[in-house]
């Protein structure tokens, strides 16, 4: 999160890490909100959705996978992943939301933040992370 000390200019690139790596995997459409002054807790939502309970894993390895090898970091908390509607992946400076459609428009979390700024992900930021 941000604050004294932080290195927020890395949580930004591992956050467009995880949200390339989510949408590789899928053809709903992949939103980054930038939460940091809207809550206190995290600074990205990363939300996304499958088509199906296989997707929606998909994407969760996917993440995970991509996240590990080019920024060296592991989830701290996975949430949902038995049911598969709304898997949440907990990294800490941000948050990755995986969502089947239905419960992606059920829950409408782009609407619930629509006051947080979105962040393009075709913005150029590095990617190569592990030993920068």
């Amino acid at each position: 999160m941000r604050g004294p000390g932080r290195l927020a200019s890395l949580t930004l690139p591992v956050a467009l890490v995880a949200a390339r790596a989510a949408s590789a995997k899928t053809l709903e459409s992949t939103v980054v909100l930038d939460v940091g002054d809207l809550i206190g807790i995290t600074d990205y939502f990363i939300v996304t959705a499958g088509r199906n309970e296989r997707q929606v894993r998909s994407i969760v390895d996917e993440v995970s996978r991509r996240v590990r090898e080019l920024a060296g970091l592991t989830v701290r908390a996975v949430e949902g992943l038995e049911g598969s509607q709304w898997v949440l992946l907990d990294y800490g400076d941000f948050v990755v939301h995986v969502f089947d459609t239905g419960a992606r428009s059920l829950y409408s979390l782009e609407r619930l933040w629509a006051d947080a700024p979105r962040v393009d992900l075709d913005e150029p930021r590095p990617v190569e992370i592990v030993g920068s």
